[in-house]
């Protein structure tokens, strides 16, 4: 039981270096409590939150995943390598397919809303 302790100490620590070393991390969690506040003023659904809590998961992961691919990478790479840059412009790229599904995602759930609202 305590190395799963010990496992799970090591993914918040994980979690922590991430968020405080990757400005992208932030901004992503920063649209996320903007979303969330939108997401409580107008009353979503459960099952609207649910998709939210979705991509809100895809869009972290594809990004923790992405600063892991970059470290990773740094360390076996130290100088400029072309394959090394590859690697890590895929990685970000599935960030940003990511992103651009939980745009889409919060167009769906909140544009109508947001019409309405101005409206």
């Amino acid at each position: 039981m305590l190395k799963f302790f010990r496992g799970f100490m090591y993914a918040v620590k994980g979690i922590a270096v991430a968020v405080r070393e990757q400005l992208n991390l932030k901004v992503h969690l920063l649209a996320l409590a903007i979303v969330s506040v939108a997401g409580l003023y107008f009353q979503i659904t459960a099952i609207e939150w649910a998709i939210l809590f979705l991509v809100f998961g895809l869009v972290l992961v594809a990004e923790m995943l992405n600063t892991a691919i970059e470290y990773l990478v740094d360390f076996v790479s130290p100088e400029f390598h072309p394959t090394a840059g590859k690697i890590k412009d895929v990685a970000a790229g599935a960030v940003l397919i990511s992103a651009i599904i939980a745009g889409a995602v919060g167009l769906l759930i909140f544009g109508n809303r947001f019409l309405n609202l101005l409206l």
